[in-house]
């Protein structure tokens, strides 16, 4: 079967054959080369002296524990929704861990309430950008949700509102936002009311990523037949409970693989904070390459940093392979 493929689809004809052949000898090339410099010419120590600060920056070193406690259970839950998965335990409450993992994730890592205050210009590198990411994606979610179904309303002050709110975010560049919620916010303010730069930054990102996740959920609620509405609207069945059991299942169904995309690309902008002075992921890189010991591992840095983004992308994309099939 597997000779059989390899004929068909590579060498079924000598143009074919000539192609498969040169593409062959390329990616060897490729292949070949960049092992070379990754085994014999690279220098990885780059990476693992400046490990701790790729990760959490200049978060306190005697404070590590309550990082480590945070990923202890995050693993414990994904162990356990594995469990679930695979049916070797029957959890029905496991969803509600889920949603108090972020408060109890926000509190051990900020302090507060018993623990030494982590002030968050202290949380950098890939801390930083985890915080934003999963922040943003938490906040944008809801608020671009109630946007589709506003712009849907039939009331037209709501939808004349939600509209313009869509379109005017989605015809605004990302970094334009960034900067204005970094400098010209603060100018309207009154000065005895300050709002942290990260805070400000989260709210950037999460203005803009509700605007376009607001289109993806209105198309998932215009695939929905408007036949079912009308019979749950037969059967007695209120606006709301029409919305949360009936409409919006589906809706969020349809587009998932949409929701997916969106949450992916939110990932990949929070390194667009570096250039409104948020030390991030890439903050941290450029940090590590302006030490005299390191000028010039370009390839190095930015190679590691790129498998981080490239990690925690490909997760996000399996998980929503695994909610849709679910």
């Amino acid at each position: 079967m597997g000779l059989r493929w390899v004929q068909q689809n590579l060498f079924s004809n000598l143009g074919n054959s000539v192609l498969t052949l040169i593409c062959t000898l390329g990616l060897y090339q490729l292949v070949s080369s960049f092992c070379s410099w990754a085994f014999s010419t690279a220098q990885w120590q780059v990476i693992g002296t400046n490990l701790p600060i790729f990760l959490v920056g200049r978060y306190p070193v005697d404070q590590y524990w309550r990082i480590w406690l945070v990923l202890l259970i995050l693993l414990s839950l994904c162990s356990l929704e594995l469990c679930k998965k695979l049916e070797i335990l029957k959890i029905n409450w496991l969803s509600w861990f889920w949603l108090a993992f972020t408060p109890l994730a926000l509190w051990l890592i900020g302090g507060g309430f018993g623990l030494k205050p982590v002030g968050v210009n202290l949380w950098n590198g890939l801390l930083l950008t985890l915080l934003m990411a999963i922040a943003g994606i938490v906040l944008s979610f809801p608020l671009g949700l109630l946007l589709a179904l506003g712009r849907q309303s039939s009331m037209p002050v709501i939808s004349a509102l939600s509209t313009a709110y869509i379109e005017i975010l989605r015809g605004l560049p990302l970094i334009g936002i960034l900067f204005m919620a970094q400098v010209m916010l603060p100018l309207a303010l009154p000065p005895e009311l300050q709002i942290d730069r990260v805070l400000r930054a989260i709210a950037g990102f999460t203005l803009f990523s509700a605007a376009y996740l607001a289109e993806n959920v209105r198309g998932g609620l215009q695939s929905v037949p408007q036949g079912q509405t009308q019979a749950a609207m037969a059967l007695g069945l209120s606006t709301p409970a029409i919305l949360w059991l009936i409409v919006l299942p589906q809706a969020l169904r349809a587009v998932t693989p949409a929701i997916a995309g969106q949450f992916i690309g939110l990932f990949k902008d929070t390194s667009l904070v570096s250039i409104v002075g948020l030390v991030d992921l890439m903050g941290i890189g450029r940090s590590v390459l302006a030490q005299p010991n390191f000028v010039g591992r370009y390839a190095e840095v930015y190679l590691f940093i790129g498998s981080i983004y490239w990690l925690f992308c490909y997760g996000i994309s399996r998980f929503s392979k695994n909610l849709e099939y679910r």
